[in-house]
């Protein structure tokens, strides 16, 4: 329908039809035998698709769920009735188009919990509801063009989907408008423009001015037309890859970009692609640089192209660190996280203090050419990419070629630095030593008690490291929350901030910072995803909460008496030294000597399996090289008031244990087998991946772990100091 279109958006649907339709398909039920590849008759329509790479159909999970309630979605067969071959003049339906039909095998769904659990009939799926398909032969297909953009516009659109207007199933397109995002920006509202007919579900939507499918529709109004769409960025949070592997949404935006990339640079034929229209699209209105000042649609798609053919990033804070140094401020923090060299791109359209726009992703283009990756490209595939960056900025402004010849010599230097030091030697410096953290980013999750109320508020976010002390990035945060509640209400947000912070060779650390009360509490059993526990998956470790209350050691001094008086006697510290001072300094010795070793377990909290209440004067006394075990419930007494003295004394590594149910169980066999390990380890700096492999071997039912079920790590690390500030309490 053509009502309501503006003469541009008339025009862009005009131009756009013709490759969204070609690449737009029919999901229903396996083929049986040998159809007829000629024939859409098939099966009846479950719903809508679209080709994002070769082979790789974009659909609704509840699209390839349809009629199979009782049956597992991942791995099902589904049937894929296509348009073969490129669009021709005319669109799918025009004399000559082939259609056929093949069998798809849903790959994966989102999110995995639909596996476990399904909404009932006519309701809602949770989102973001996307299903990937794999296409089970080699077929011909026309992809769409995805947009890298973070956020939509809040522009004209259109979606396709199939419809049988005409008793006979056919790829159609209408228009509307975007009218904001729901679920965390996770779904778009679609406008009332027009209906949306059953079959359309699971088909694109395309943002008219841009030329790119930004949305998946996903479900109508009951009444006056309009619905939701599901953000094609939620693509993001795919189930990430096993260490060393490449994930799924890499392998496909890859695919993505080189598949558009062949196609413009093809001269087989000479019918348009997705670049041609982009650059035949009308002007966009309150354009700020009026076309100039951007990089033209082949200059895109080239980019991204060469950006394709290099090894994925090794992490996602690797990307967001080249694009703020692009930007000069950190960028959108909205999830999901950017995952690829493409996701830095959509990152730096419209930057700030009028940079522009073009200037902004050729300085980006240039540190990646001289970046970490995750294995060493194909040879010359960098130096192609710089190759295009210098040509690319003398047309644009001649200077602009020197400065970025000299930012590409910084970053080689740079990267040839970190190069000789990641080979174990720093200028001047000691060989590194294996088995510890990584050095990068770590995941924060907070939990305060709600007053004395019997309810939690949560925040998670990413904790920078070593690199920026104390600097942290929010990922979302919750109020009133039940012990119960608290496993699901954080799933999506942990997810997030692992997809963030992970590396290709390393699951990123997860410290959880509560009250010690709350140390019993279970986050190294929580599922988030894949299946597996979270301390299974990665090192997980227990911290003293942050803020103005709290004094971490060396990070937050409080008053004369706030601690507990040490071995040393009141004139220890000198006649100018605050306690404080000389507490921050026994804490960083005892610091620096647990992290060398040998380690001396102590047991803090029982004596032969009964309980004692250790004192300040005996904890101080210890050698530096102790780690104080606790045994007993974390929210009782003595235990409780142990765990405080024993951060006041300076101790920043200490376990401590969720008790068995059966009260009648001896500790004996925990503290046998804790000493043991902790004298195989040798030195506490790899505390924490031993113990993630003690639950992974538990978890794998290993009799000789099972004296460490309910084990935890507390880990005052001080060079990742906790921040000063606390969540405000209260509804929202």
């Amino acid at each position: 329908m053509t009502d309501g279109r503006t003469t541009g958006t008339a025009r862009a649907f005009e131009l756009l039809e013709p490759l969204v339709q070609a690449a737009t398909v029919r999901v229903h039920a396996p083929p049986g035998g040998y159809d007829n590849p000629g024939s859409h008759r098939t099966d009846p329509t479950w719903g809508s698709g679209f080709f994002i790479a070769p082979g790789w159909v974009l659909t609704c999970a509840h699209v390839v769920g349809e009629g199979g309630a009782a049956v597992r979605l991942t791995g099902r067969e589904v049937g894929i009735t296509f348009h073969s071959g490129r669009p021709r003049p005319g669109g799918p339906g025009a004399p000559g188009a082939v259609t056929g039909t093949v069998t798809g095998r849903v790959e994966c769904v989102l999110p995995e919990r639909l596996e476990e659990r399904r909404p009932g009939r006519h309701a809602l799926w949770d989102l973001p509801d996307l299903a990937l398909v794999r296409v089970l032969a080699p077929v011909s297909h026309a992809c769409v063009w995805l947009t890298d953009r973070s956020r939509p516009r809040f522009d004209e659109v259109a979606y396709f989907g199939c419809t049988e207007d005409l008793g006979t199933p056919e790829i159609t397109g209408r228009t509307t408008r975007l009218r904001g995002t729901a679920g965390n920006g996770a779904a778009i509202r679609l406008a009332a423009d027009d209906e949306i007919d059953p079959g359309m579900s699971g088909g694109p939507v395309v943002d008219l001015a841009r030329g790119e499918v930004v949305g998946v529709v996903k479900a109508r109004r009951q009444t006056g037309g309009g619905g939701l769409a599901v953000s094609v960025v939620q693509l993001r949070t795919l189930p990430m890859a096993a260490r060393g592997q490449i994930g799924l949404y890499r392998r496909i935006m890859q695919a993505h970009d080189l598949y558009h990339y062949d196609q413009h640079l093809s001269d087989l034929d000479n019918r348009r692609t997705w670049t041609d229209v982009h650059g035949e699209l009308p002007p966009q209105e309150r354009d700020p640089y009026g076309g100039r000042g951007r990089l033209t649609p082949g200059e895109r798609t080239t980019l991204c192209g060469l950006l394709a053919e290099l090894p994925p990033p090794s992490s996602s804070e690797a990307v967001r660190a080249l694009v703020e140094a692009v930007r000069g401020e950190e960028p959108d923090p909205q999830p999901p996280a950017p995952l690829s060299w493409r996701d830095g791109l959509g990152l730096l359209h419209d930057p700030p203090g009028g940079t522009g726009e073009a200037a902004a992703m050729l300085r980006y283009a240039t540190d990646v050419s001289v970046a970490d990756y995750r294995e060493p490209p194909t040879p010359g595939a960098d130096e192609e990419l710089w190759d295009w960056v210098r040509a690319t900025a003398e047309r644009l402004w001649r200077p602009l070629r020197r400065e970025l010849g000299e930012r590409r010599e910084r970053g080689l230097a740079e990267r040839e630095r970190r190069r000789r030091a990641s080979a174990g030697r720093t200028a001047g410096g000691p060989a590194r030593r294996a088995g510890g953290l990584p050095p990068g980013a770590s995941v924060l999750l907070e939990v305060w008690a709600h007053g004395w109320e019997h309810l939690y508020d949560w925040r998670v976010s990413v904790l920078a490291g070593p690199a920026h002390p104390g600097r942290l990035t929010p990922v979302d945060s919750g109020v009133r929350a039940t012990v119960a509640d608290l496993p699901e209400r954080l799933r999506a947000p942990l997810a997030e901030a692992f997809r963030r912070c992970d590396t290709h060779v390393a699951a990123a650390l997860l410290e959880v910072a509560v009250a010690p009360e709350l140390f019993g509490l279970a986050v190294e059993d929580w599922v988030v995803a894949g299946g597996v526990p979270l301390g299974v998956q990665r090192p997980v470790v227990l911290r003293h909460p942050g803020g103005p209350d709290c004094h971490v050691s060396g990070a937050h001094p409080g008053g004369p008496d706030a601690h507990a008086p040490d071995a040393h006697g009141p004139d220890a510290h000198g006649p100018d030294t605050h306690p404080a001072d000389h507490e921050s300094s026994r804490a960083a010795a005892r610091w620096a000597r647990v992290q060398a070793g040998p380690l001396q377990d102590e047991r803090a909290d029982c004596a032969g399996g009964r309980p004692r209440a250790p004192s300040a004067a005996w904890l101080s006394g210890l050698p530096d090289n102790t780690v104080p075990v606790h045994c007993r419930a974390a929210d009782q007494e003595p235990t409780l008031e142990s765990l405080h003295a024993v951060r006041d004394a300076g101790y920043g590594v200490a376990v401590t244990r969720r008790p068995p149910p059966d009260p009648g169980v001896s500790c004996a066999p925990f503290h046998r087998g804790l000493r043991e390990e902790l004298a195989d380890a040798g030195r506490a700096e790899v505390l924490p991946l031993r113990f993630q492999t003690l639950r992974g071997r538990a978890y794998g039912a290993d009799p000789d772990a099972y004296w460490a079920a309910g084990a935890g790590l507390v880990w005052e690390d001080p060079a990742r100091p906790l921040p000063d500030v606390e969540p405000l309490h209260g509804d929202l």
